[in-house]
């Protein structure tokens, strides 16, 4: 598939069909990911890949701790939200919500979803060595860039997830990660439910003059 038509046809995936990937698809989608640029090509990224029951042990145990602490899913802004960036998130909200199951509300559905995967078999947890400095996200960030392309087309659906993050010390235990490793971010990873009314949600983008200056 080219590439300008994967870019506008890929979006996240929130229901997936019950059908494992299996492992050599992964291997390949992690290759293809661990293509991207690095500063001084550090490669710094690390990827724990859960599946299968391990999946589902720890999405129990994360939807668990979230309640009990009360965590939700959030810009992680130092400031309140200028209107303009308020706006993007309502359109996310007015996108997803008619298209939820009646009676469930907007903010359960993405803090449950988030912490169990949105149901995906598959998920990859991914990691940096707390030797570098946040700079270094950038490098993360495009690996997983690269990642959500490729997946795409393979025929895969992904969701980043970052709420889980703020659940780092029972991911760390769980899937033995040690603790000088930060977790980042999750990817939920699957086959999408081609029947499912909140993957058809597409959300829109802001315009070109919205985030870009030329001088």
């Amino acid at each position: 598939m080219e590439l300008e038509k994967i870019i506008h046809a890929r979006h996240s995936t929130r229901a997936f069909l019950d059908k494992p990937v299996p492992r050599e698809t992964i291997e390949k989608l992690l290759f293809l990911s661990s293509r991207a640029p690095s500063a001084i090509n550090l490669q710094p990224w690390e990827f724990t890949v859960v599946m299968g029951e391990e999946l589902r042990r720890l999405g129990r145990i994360l939807v668990k701790r979230m309640r009990e602490r009360n965590i939700s899913c959030g810009p992680d802004a130092v400031r309140p939200l200028p209107s303009y960036l308020m706006d993007r998130q309502r359109k996310l909200m007015d996108c997803i919500l008619p298209r939820l199951e009646k009676g469930v509300h907007f903010q359960d559905f993405v803090n449950e979803g988030s912490c169990n995967f949105y149901g995906a078999p598959s998920a990859i947890v991914v990691t940096i060595d707390q030797v570098f400095s946040k700079s270094r996200l950038v490098d993360v960030g495009i690996a997983v860039g690269y990642m959500l392309l490729a997946a795409y087309d393979m025929g895969l659906g992904t969701c980043p997830i970052g709420l889980i993050s703020a659940l780092a010390d029972e991911i760390r235990e769980m899937l033995s990660i040690p603790e000088e490793k930060d977790v980042v971010m999750g990817v939920a990873l699957g086959y999408p439910d081609p029947h499912s009314q909140v993957n058809l949600a597409v959300t829109s983008r802001a315009a070109i003059d919205e985030v870009a200056r030329f001088y």
